[in-house]
Order: C-alpha cells, then structure tokens, then sequence
C-alpha cells in the first residue's frame, strides 16, 4: 500500500485535478493506493470566512455561500461526463443547503463555537474528495470513497484535535484490510470524536491525514505532492537562489517545519518516523521532477547546514526579577500557566543567572499569556520579587537545522557574525542539546535580510548579493555606473559577487528598483523618476533593510555628508567620494569612524585623497601592522600638479586652469583647488588617519592666490586670474630661472601640517611629477630613509570612479 497526498493547489481546479488522476493512475501501476486530498485552493479560507460573517451577523455571507457551490458545481461539469453528473451534482447541492443551514443558525445566534467552526470547514474536503473520486469514476478507474471521520478518531478539542491512534489503527487496518478495491480516495484534514462529532486536526492537517493512514496500513511509501518541488534550502518566496533538498532526515524536516516550513505540517512526520516510512515531497505540476526524500538519515551533501527556516508574528515573553534566583518551581509555574490556557511555546531560553527566562509564542496569544502569567505570578509581583511579564511583539523567529551541526564548530558564530554585519539584533537565542537547531528571534522586519545573508554564507556557491545606492551622477558617477555594467560579468564569474545598483539620487530625481536597475538605460529611468528628497531618499534605504547594502556618495555636497551616520546606525556602509565628512569638524569624523565599527559596517574614503591612488590603504596597512607615520609630504592636487606642468607664460595661467576644469581635473568649483583649500582638507584627513586630532583652521596654508581671484562666481573668478597674470608668471618665472618646478606641497610632521607653493629641485622626488599625478611619501619608524611611495594619477573621473569601485568591493571582501 501507499498513500498519495495532494493539496489544495493541486485539487484547485478541473485542470488540476486531471493531473493528479494522471499521477495516481501511473501510481496504482506500481501499488493499491490512498489518495487523500485538501479542499479545492482557498476553500477552507472561504469556509472560515463564511462562519465569520454569518457569526457578525453579515447577511453577506449567503452571497460567499453561493460563490463556493457555483464553483463546485462548475468543477463537476468540467470533470463529468453530462450523462454521470446528476449524482454528483446533486451531492455537492445537498451538502451545500447542509451547509447553509448551519451558516443560518449561527448567523441567528450571533455565536460560533470551535465545534461549529470544525464541522463548517470540514465541507471543503468532504465536496473536493467526492468529486475527485466521481473522476476517477467516470474514468473507468475502480475507487472507494471512504470519510475519514468513520477512521480517524480524536479528542474534542475542536480546531486542533489529538488522535487516538490505537482506535484510529484498529479502524484503518479493519476496513483497509478487507476493502477488494485497489484505489481509495480520503478526504484530509477532518476527524471525529468519540461521539461522533466533526473535529479537525489542525489547518495543513490533510498532511497528517495521510501520514495516520500511512502508518496504520505500514504503507511502504507516502508522496506528499503540491506545488514546490520538494523542501528547500530557504523559503523561495524570501530567497530566489533557494535549492532543492535532495533527502533530508525525519528530524531536520520536523525541525524546519516546526520553524516556518510549509511544505509539510510539523505533526506529520511523528507516525511516519515511528514506522520507518519514507516521505516524498513531489510537484504536482512537475511530477518528472525528484523532489525531496525525508527518510531515517539524510544524505550527506558536504554542508553542515540542511536548511534555513523562519516563522513570523512571534511574541517574545520574558519573566525576571532577583527573587526567581537559585528558587526552583518558577518555569514549571511559568509553563504550567501557559498550558492551562492551550497556548504552545515555540522557543525557550534561560540566562544562566537564574534572573529571566523568555519564551516565544504565538502574537495571537499574547494578550491571553500576560494575563495569566500576570496572574499566576501575581504575590511575587506585589512583593517586588518578579517584574509583570514583558511582552515583545513584531518579532520573528530565524532557524538553521541540520543534523550534521553538532561536529561542526564555529557554526553559531558564522550565523551570528553574518547577521551582526548586517544590522540584525538578535533578541533571543536557543539551541537544542542536539545541536541539531539554532534559533535567533529577531525583529519581523529583518526577516528577508537575514535569511538571504545566511543561505549565502551557508549554501551559495553561485554568488553574494550587493546592493548599491548611488547618490551623484555626474562626471564620476556616471563614468562609476559604466564601470560597473562593464564589471557586472567579471564580478559574477571570478569574484561571486553580484553588484545591483537598486538606488540612483540626483539633485533632481530619485529611482528605485530592488530587482536592479537596467544600467543600459539608467538615464531615461532616472528621468522619468520621482521627485528628489534627500531625507526620503535615505528613509527608503532604511525601510528596503536590504541584505549587503552599500550607500556611495559621490557629490560635493554638504548636506549629504551630513546625513552618514543614519545610514551607518543601520549598519549600511558608506563608500564616500565627497571629502566633506572626513574634513569636518574633527568629532563628526571620529563619530562617522565609531559607528561604522559600532554597527558593524564600513566607512571608506579612499577616493578623498588621490582619486583612485591606494593612500590610505597603504597608509592603514602601515598603522595596522605596526608602523609609525613620522611625517607624510605630499604633492595631493592633480588639478594644480597639472596646472604647474603646463603653464610656461605661452598660454595664460587662466586658460590654463580653464583646460584643466574642461578636462574634468578640477572641483566644480576650481577656487577650492587653486586656494589650496582641497589640498588642506586632503592631508588633514591623512593626518587625522595617522592618529592626529587636527582641524582644519590648525593648518598652515601658504597660498599664492591673489585675494582679488577669490570674490564672486567662478566666471569673475576668471576675469580676476586674466587680470593677474603678471604675478603668476612671476611665480613661474623666479622657479624656471634657477631650474626648478612650482610643485603645491603638503607636509604633515611633528602633530602640524602645512600647505603651500615650493621650488623643487631636480634632485627631488617631486620634480619628475608630471601631468596630473599626484605622490605620496611616507616616512616611517620602518621607513625612515627611504620613504614608502604611492605616485600615479591623481585626478579625473575614471579613475576617481575606480576608487569608489574599488572601495564598494571591498564593503563584502
């Protein structure tokens, strides 16, 4: 014998159905069979629905009843021959006026009793199991139609009924035994008690159904099939990359389907297991398909971890108070409390104190459970010894289940670490004697976040997600979005790593797209986008809580510098091209530097100081092994390096600075170069990566910029330049006279920095600086002769744009 389960999915209509009668037919070829099956898709929910109504004295719930036997009726002409439908119609006619006569009388009592609630809910398997067996009929195919309420007997409590299995077995292998058919049909779910009152076993009970029946008759097979292709790695609707699982174990399925796991109802392995009956987990709608095996051990697959599991609307429950230490009796009093009001704790843990203990339970119990916890504990209250119950909602609970755990240490840091780096507070832990579970209880919200980031550090072998907001599309952050349409393919074959731009802010509009945004045609998209608000625009990176979230700017613009540390408090990195933040007040940056390490994320400027040159790593990497920074000199300005190496009096120094700006080397505004003031912010965020406490208006700026060239707008900033020439040539002229090159200079040493104009020599490390690069030397306790050099490009869009990309990399490395 063998038994075939199929679920509302399955059963939802004609079309359906005649896939499952094409999937027994190929069965009974191999075995006599048990089909059990749900109610149509939805009905039960519509049943429920109906009883609600009627109960609140909505007279619409007539409407709703005619809904649901229109579609019965319709499923039986579409399934029946006209010549055979007259019993079959006149069946489910007949149980709908049953029905509806019950719905009356509730609707004019006003009250619905979980024994009425059952026995409404029941109709939808008792019509859908009639009329796949009126199919099979019509089809020529030999069945039974047997309700499982004569075979599976259960307790009274009605919505969750227990089962008597020594009743229930003796009934199933009398009528099972002697039956001569080959093909039973069974509807799930519905049961009855010892008077013969409708119960059911719970809603996703047709599951259990069938296992009843499977381990009464010691069926050697049970194929559960509905429309997922067996248990997987992470719920699919959360995790797009969740895999199949091949086999798994009866108790890493029970575990996974205790926390959250809907392909089979927890209760449901329990009979199976005790009789050694392997499970198949099928798709009815890709039945070619191997789906899943839960038998006694699972396949070892090279992973310590089975499966990711969640179960949301959790209530965090925690008693404590200093008179619970070293008295034993409070959790049994603590437990015995809960269970008189029927309410079953999910998750449990203790601290080692003896001061609290939390449990989780369902939030629709909440109300229930503080009331008679409250109560139960209600003199250690008034006497100070225990606080009332704490409750806690808009919780979740996150579960990683294998069997293989408990030989594999470092798992539970590996899972905490990965949640930590992205931003999840874990409110609760618990994990069994048997290694075989960890759970975490989390905030609802972080639910998606943190099952993706744990199915890539646990399972994926295809890629890790990043998701990138970008806020600046100019001459950088475009060339930025290039690069990284470009890289897209590299990333994902070589590094594992797939970079979605999700956000793109400019000073106008704002786009939005988690799926990524099509970087072939991002400028039209952002075009046509929302409105740009700078504070909604961060709001929504923060509500998204999406996993690796990276946030680049890459503007000039005070006020997005300002706003970092609300991105970095959700433990979202900021990559920053705009210097602003690194050279504000000397507490802003430390503040910016703390959180990053409080929450978990990074903070990254690279780009700050010489573009896409690797400064301040090289410098870090210095400092973290254990080097001194004794002094940095520094030609830090590629527009001014550039602008020094051209000027020679034959073009004027103006036009000069202009085919700099053109050329894209300058700031948006070329006077921040030109003062020296860029120079200044560039080595006081050196300095202040060196260890040094420095703010700006310590640092020495020896300028050569006439006072006149710094008033108005950038175009009478032109007009005053044209005006001096006279001074600049005198600048170059007393340089190139004795042989030397004007190089802008930054020097930090001894807790004091500087900035200004200097004549190099040829012997110097600076006079063969030419065009726009820009160098670093590094003088250290390891370096103190021979300085450590970082020379190249210092300046321009793509190779600024390099920086960031480098720097967003290294966010998940």
């Amino acid at each position: 014998m063998q038994v075939l389960k199929f679920g509302g999915s399955s059963v939802a209509n004609s079309a359906n159905i005649n896939k499952v009668v094409a999937i027994v037919q190929n069965a009974l070829q191999k075995d006599k069979t048990i089909v059990v099956v749900s109610a149509l898709g939805g009905v039960t929910d519509a049943l429920l629905q109906v009883a609600s109504l009627a109960a609140n004295g909505n007279e619409s719930f007539k409407e709703n009843l005619r809904s649901l036997e229109h579609r019965h009726l319709e499923t039986v002409k579409e399934l029946i021959p006209f010549a055979q439908q007259s019993s079959v119609l006149s069946m489910v006619k007949k149980s709908c006026n049953d029905l509806e006569d019950i719905c009356n009388g509730v609707f004019l009592l006003r009250e619905l009793s979980a024994r009425t609630k059952d026995k409404i809910s029941s109709y939808g398997e008792l019509l859908s199991s009639q009329i796949v067996a009126a199919r099979f009929t019509a089809l020529n195919t030999g069945s039974v139609w047997k309700d499982a309420r004569e075979i599976i007997t259960t307790d009274s409590h009605y919505g969750y009924a227990g089962v008597n299995f020594e009743a229930t077995y003796q009934k199933a292998q009398q009528f099972f035994s002697v039956a001569g058919q080959s093909l039973f049909v069974v509807p799930g779910f519905i049961a009855s008690d010892e008077n013969g009152n409708t119960t059911t076993l719970g809603r996703g009970g047709s599951d259990y159904t069938a296992a009843i029946l499977a381990a009464a008759v010691d069926a050697v097979l049970i194929e559960i099939w509905t429309d997922v292709s067996g248990m997987m790695t992470a719920n699919p609707q959360l995790v797009q990359t969740a895999k199949v699982i091949a086999t798994i174990s009866y108790q890493e399925a029970m575990e996974l389907s205790h926390f959250g796991a809907k392909v089979i109802y927890p209760p449901t392995i329990q009979p199976l297991m005790t009789k050694n009956i392997p499970v198949w987990i099928k798709n009815t709608f890709e039945p070619e398909h191997p789906g899943t095996i839960i038998k006694a051990e699972g396949t070892k697959n090279g992973g310590s971890i089975r499966g990711i599991s969640s179960m949301s609307r959790i209530a965090l429950l925690s008693l404590e108070g200093s008179g619970m230490v070293g008295i034993p009796g409070f959790s049994k009093r603590l437990f015995e409390a809960l269970a008189s009001q029927k309410i079953n704790v999910i998750l449990i843990t203790q601290s080692s104190s003896e001061h609290s203990i939390s449990v989780g339970v369902n939030e629709a119990n909440t109300n229930a459970a503080k009331a008679v916890v409250d109560r139960e504990f209600s003199y250690e209250i008034e006497t100070k010894k225990v606080e009332p119950l704490v409750v806690e909602i808009d919780l979740a609970i996150i579960a990683l289940v294998g069997d293989s755990m408990k030989s594999h240490p470092g798992i539970s840091g590996k899972m905490f670490g990965t949640l930590g780096r992205n931003g999840v507070n874990v409110r609760a832990i618990a994990q069994g004697s048997s290694e075989r579970n960890i759970s975490a209880v989390i905030s609802a919200a972080d639910v998606k976040k943190s099952v993706n980031v744990l199915h890539e550090e646990f399972f994926e072998t295809t890629y890790k997600q990043l998701n990138l907001f970008v806020a600046g599309v100019g001459n950088v952050g475009s060339k930025l979005l290039a690069q990284l349409k470009m890289q897209q393919e590299y990333l994902q074959q070589h590094m594992n790593l797939q970079v979605r731009v999700v956000g793109i802010a400019n000073s106008r509009k704002m786009l939005f797209n988690d799926d990524g945004i099509d970087l072939n045609n991002w400028k039209q998209l952002l075009y046509d986008g929302n409105h740009m608000d700078l504070q909604e625009f961060l709001s929504v990176i923060r509500r998204k809580n999406l996993r690796n979230s990276v946030f680049a700017d890459i503007t000039a613009n005070n006020e997005v510098a300002t706003t970092y540390y609300q991105l970095l408090e959700k433990s979202i990195s900021v990559v920053a091209c705009n210097k602003v933040a690194c050279s504000s007040e000397y507490a802003y940056y430390k503040k910016l530097k703390d959180l990053a390490r409080e929450f978990n994320c990074l903070f990254l400027f690279e780009t700050n100081v010489g573009a896409g040159l690797p400064v301040i790593g090289t410098m870090n990497d210095l400092l973290r092994s254990g080097d001194t920074i004794n002094s940095i000199e520094a030609v830090l300005s590629g527009t001014l390096n550039f602008v020094f190496n051209n000027y020679t009096g034959e073009k004027s120094f103006a036009e000069v600075v202009k085919q700099a700006q053109d050329e894209g080397y300058t700031e948006p505004d070329p006077r921040l170069d030109l003062s020296g003031t860029d120079v200044m912010r560039k080595i006081m965020i050196l300095a202040r990566e060196a260890g040094e406490m420095l703010e700006m208006e310590s640092i020495t700026n020896n300028t050569f910029m006439p006072e006149s060239c710094m008033q108005g707008t950038v175009e009478d900033f032109y007009a005053a330049m044209a005006a001096e020439e006279e001074h600049f040539f005198k600048i170059y002229d007393e340089a190139a006279k004795d042989g030397k090159k004007l190089k802008f200079v930054a020097k930090y040493e001894n807790g004091k920095a500087s900035v200004g104009l200097q004549h190099i020599d040829a012997n110097h490390d600076f006079y063969h600086l030419y065009g726009k690069d820009n160098i670093v030397l590094f003088r250290t306790t390891r370096y103190p002769e021979q300085p450590m050099v970082v020379k190249g490009a210092g300046a321009g869009a793509e190779v600024t744009a390099s920086g960031v990309f480098a720097d967003i990399i290294r966010t998940v490395r």
